[in-house]
């Protein structure tokens, strides 16, 4: 699971998605769970298609929740839970896709015994548009109206670089790890993956391949 982020500059974000310009916001560009940074989604307010940068919380908020601070982890959401897990099954049904812009992200590797954490990018230096989910949930005490989101992850079990990372769990075999990866999202395919129907955003949500991804231990 990433559970951290950088986070590219504005200019960087207006250049590669169009979006973005003309509302200047502020957020942190190193990103860890219950910060705030920005995404991309399909705007609210319009009544045609366009594209909006949002300022949220970094761990989304269910419907449900009594209070902002969760007592379960939800900067990342497992793809294959979205539409029976109760905390993101009504964002998944309501199409509340989104993309989160990363320079580059983080990941535990464990290979030596110890945690050293790499750094992703991607070779071409563009940064990332990562697949996520938001959501938009109103404190009943406050009114505090407060956006969020989650980060999407699938399966690397069979991945000969993101299998790599993560604390093996000695008690499963190498096969059923449950390794994750993120999900990029092509620039091509933005607009689909925020808007379009199930059957245009299905083929989206997958493992990309090993050279999508420039990976090196942090520190190096």
């Amino acid at each position: 699971m990433c559970t951290r982020y950088i986070s590219p500059e504005a200019g960087d974000i207006e250049r590669a998605w169009h979006v973005g310009g003309r509302t200047p916001m502020r957020w942190a560009r190193e990103v860890f769970p219950n910060y705030t940074g920005v995404f991309i989604r399909a705007a609210k307010d319009s009544a045609t298609f366009e594209r909006e940068l949002v300022l949220g919380q970094w761990a989304l908020i269910p419907w449900f929740a009594k209070e902002r601070k969760l007592k379960f982890p939800t900067c990342n959401a497992r793809s294959e839970e979205l539409a029976a897990k109760a905390t993101y099954k009504l964002p998944w049904e309501r199409g509340q896709r989104c993309v989160i812009p990363a320079e580059s992200f983080f990941e535990p590797c464990w290979e030596t015994g110890k945690h050293v954490p790499w750094r992703f990018r991607q070779p071409s230096g563009e940064p990332w548009g990562l697949a996520g989910l938001w959501n938009t949930w109103t404190d009943k005490r406050t009114g505090e109206i407060v956006e969020s989101y989650t980060m999407l992850t699938i399966n690397a079990d069979a991945h000969p670089l993101m299998s790599r990372m993560h604390r093996p769990d000695p008690k499963r075999p190498p096969h059923m790890q449950d390794k994750r990866s993120v999900i990029p999202i092509a620039l091509e395919d933005v607009d689909a993956w925020l808007a379009g129907p199930a059957e245009q955003v299905a083929p989206l949500t997958r493992l990309a391949p090993a050279d999508a991804f420039e990976g090196a231990p942090a520190a190096a």
